[in-house]
């Protein structure tokens, strides 16, 4: 009996579609490159030699603007004063300026020349995300040009991370873009006197992302030495041949003090892709009645942190959420995932978890910190990573920092009243930096199933 072409159709459709599965399975499971997911032993440090650095753009009550940026400043000022060697991680670098935005691309790669000038010795390596070169098809001006001067340019291969979207593994032949991405925002030197000096945070040195609200800290010493480790291994991974002994200080961890006063030691930890998760995770879990999360964040989707801060206000945790309202970041997408999340975080706790919006005019808030505290002591995160399942999950390469001090550390205060200032409008001028949770509350059901799918399916661009 013959089986006939049908018969052979459906054999072939069958085989094709079960290999694609089995690809698409392997891309989003296979192994983590070495460098990823990184969660360092503590170190304790002064809590003085951990800074925390915030950019803010807002309005005033004439609707001018009103902006303080001092995290690519400080950016600088470690490129300035490094002797032996830069490297920095930064998901998008230059682009094209809009109106009235600061020049970074071009900022940064004169600094970066002229140090080079200065001292032809230093080594400074530069990895960042194919986006900063227009996937290849618009390359950046940028970096060629740091290449030409002695500068190793790395590209991160994407191809070694985990797919967030499974789709993308089966069919990457037909596809263009990838569905995870270099995310980080890095730059670690030597600080010209032996030790090491680094800032991670969320902000890119991207032209047209110049006046988005950022976070950051810098720090000093031990807690770089596993972020430093993690840069190398990631840049060897994506071709990177150089030498990684040179990007190394005598004393990375020597910090001044002699038998410090525990009161004022931080305890700081670097936390890479789903090592922020976890350790966020262990943290809320712990929270109990009477402590506090303050949660500062660009976007906010990744179900087990959602039901971890329902969970905690459910035990008398004091929760309150500011979100960037994304009203105009992806057209018919707009306002999706944070919408539909702070609605759901408010409808579910009965109020308990408090949300407000942050007021934006074009720019983004962009920020990623969330703070954990009680009487005594206060915990927090910032960096890179999104509170969503392709920054938590091990898809994108991620950095971030965890810190705990004591509440009465000028630190502490300076977290605090960073939080308050933007949650209740402390501000002279009439500035309105966060605006009620009303204002861009969205019930929908549509647009919750919707954030839901996006973000289980990997199908989103968050």
């Amino acid at each position: 009996m013959s089986f006939g072409w049908r018969g052979w159709r459906r054999v072939l459709a069958a085989c094709l579609t079960a290999a694609w599965l089995a690809v698409a399975w392997w891309g989003s499971h296979k192994a983590l490159p070495p460098g990823a997911h990184v969660a360092s032993a503590a170190s304790d440090v002064p809590a003085e030699q951990v800074t925390f650095i915030a950019d803010i753009t807002a309005a005033d009550g004439y609707g001018r603007a009103v902006v303080s940026q001092a995290i690519f400043e400080q950016m600088l000022e470690l490129v300035r004063g490094a002797q032996v060697f830069v490297v920095l991680d930064y998901a998008l670098i230059g682009g094209a300026p809009l109106a009235g935005t600061p020049t970074l691309g071009a900022q940064l790669q004169d600094a970066l020349l002229a140090r080079r000038r200065a001292l032809p010795t230093l080594r400074v390596l530069l990895i960042t995300d194919p986006a900063s070169n227009g996937w290849g098809s618009a390359p950046s001006a940028v970096l060629p040009l740091l290449r030409s001067a002695g500068v190793d340019v790395v590209i991160t291969d994407l191809s070694v991370l985990r797919d967030s979207n499974p789709l993308y593994s089966g069919l990457r032949s037909l596809t263009a873009s990838w569905a995870s991405r270099d995310h980080r925002k890095v730059i670690i030197a030597d600080d010209g006197h032996g030790a090491l000096a680094g800032i991670v945070g969320s902000a890119n040195p991207q032209d047209d992302q110049g006046l988005w609200s950022n976070a950051a800290v810098r720090l000093a010493g031990a807690p770089l030495e596993a972020l430093l480790a993690s840069e190398l291994a990631l840049a060897r991974a994506s071709g990177w041949r150089g030498d990684a002994t040179l990007f190394a200080v005598g004393a990375a961890g020597a910090v001044a003090s002699s038998a410090p006063d525990a009161r004022a030691t931080a305890h700081v930890q670097s936390l890479t892709e789903g090592a922020t998760r976890e350790a966020l995770l262990e943290r809320l879990e712990v929270a109990s009645p009477g402590d506090a999360v303050d949660v500062a964040t660009f976007k906010l989707a990744d179900r087990g942190v959602i039901e971890a801060l329902l969970a905690a206000a459910a035990r008398g945790v004091a929760v309150r959420v500011l979100l960037d309202p994304g009203e105009a970041a992806q057209g018919a997408l707009s306002g999706i995932p944070n919408q539909p999340v702070a609605s759901e975080l408010q409808s579910r706790s009965a109020g308990a978890v408090q949300v407000r919006w942050y007021r934006t005019h074009g720019e983004r808030f962009h920020a990623s910190l969330i703070s954990i505290y009680g009487q005594d002591r206060l915990w927090f995160t910032v960096g890179s990573a999104n509170l969503t399942r392709r920054s938590l999950r091990d898809y994108n390469l991620e950095a971030n920092v965890a810190v705990e001090v004591a509440r009465a550390t000028p630190l502490a205060a300076q977290l605090l009243g960073y939080f308050d200032t933007l949650w209740g409008n402390r501000a002279a001028l009439g500035i309105e930096y966060s605006a009620d949770f009303a204002v861009f509350a969205d019930p929908s059901q549509v647009d919750y199933l919707l954030g839901r799918v996006m973000e289980a399916s990997g199908l989103s661009v968050f």
